[in-house]
């Protein structure tokens, strides 16, 4: 741990933390001196991620209030307090909306929605006590758009982008601000999901590529330290120009 990194000894939880861009998030920030604790539901991924590091992990199905309930009242009781948290986790499913079924749609906002709701409802707490604290809540460039064969991702995303809003009007006076990434094309397994079209999108940003997860999480560890001091409520794009056109 690097005592004079840029998240010195802040105390970070990231939510899908076990790969992708979670495992970056968790890289970086430990590199810069965070003491991480690492959620998911991939335990020996996220298990064996954790060991390399040297920081703690917890199994958490992010859309289980109870889950949370006892991973937070984990980390207090053993750190004392939370001051950043990322809610990462998040799935994806590729489906024309009159071929999406009530079930998937619903696991969809369970995890990705309303898994954020209940990270900020648990965590904002302890953060609003100790008078400071950044959450972070990863989004995506359909939260901003239109996605074809992404119903339930894009409402999923949407409802981050409005959650983070409200949040963050709601916890400023205490002290706590709360930012929305909003990625598009990033290499990591999830992406492997989205199938054809990937690659073609990717050659249509004005940047002409796909993303790396270590470029989403140095935006991550922006929002997670002091240096975004006055950012609260926004939305942070890292789609390598493609919402531009």
């Amino acid at each position: 741990m690097n005592s004079a990194g840029r998240l010195a000894d802040k105390v970070c939880l990231i939510t899908g933390g076990a790969r992708g861009q979670g495992a970056a998030e968790a890289r970086l920030f430990q590199r810069e001196g965070a003491r991480v604790w690492i959620a998911d539901v991939l335990d020996a991924e996220g298990e064996d991620l954790a060991v390399s590091l040297g920081c703690e992990y917890r199994h958490l199905d992010v859309s289980n209030e109870a889950a949370w309930v006892s991973v937070v009242a984990d980390m207090v009781a053993d750190e004392g307090r939370i001051d950043v948290l990322i809610n990462n986790a998040g799935i994806f499913r590729n489906n024309r909306l009159v071929e999406t079924s009530l079930t998937e749609f619903e696991q969809v906002m369970a995890i990705n929605s309303t898994g954020v709701f209940l990270g900020m409802r648990t965590v904002a707490p302890h953060m609003m006590e100790a008078g400071k604290g950044s959450i972070v809540n990863i989004s995506s460039l359909a939260g901003l758009r239109g996605a074809a064969r992404a119903v339930a991702y894009g409402a999923s995303k949407w409802a981050v982008r409005g959650m983070t809003k409200t949040a963050a009007i709601e916890f400023a006076r205490h002290g706590v601000r709360v930012n929305s990434i909003h990625p598009g094309i990033i290499e990591t397994p999830m992406a492997e999901q989205l199938g054809v079209g990937t690659d073609r999108i990717a050659r249509r940003t004005p940047l002409g590529r796909s993303a790396d997860a270590d470029e989403v999480a140095r935006m991550a560890l922006f929002l997670a330290s002091d240096e975004s001091s006055y950012s609260t409520g926004s939305e942070f794009i890292i789609d390598g120009g493609l919402n531009a056109l």
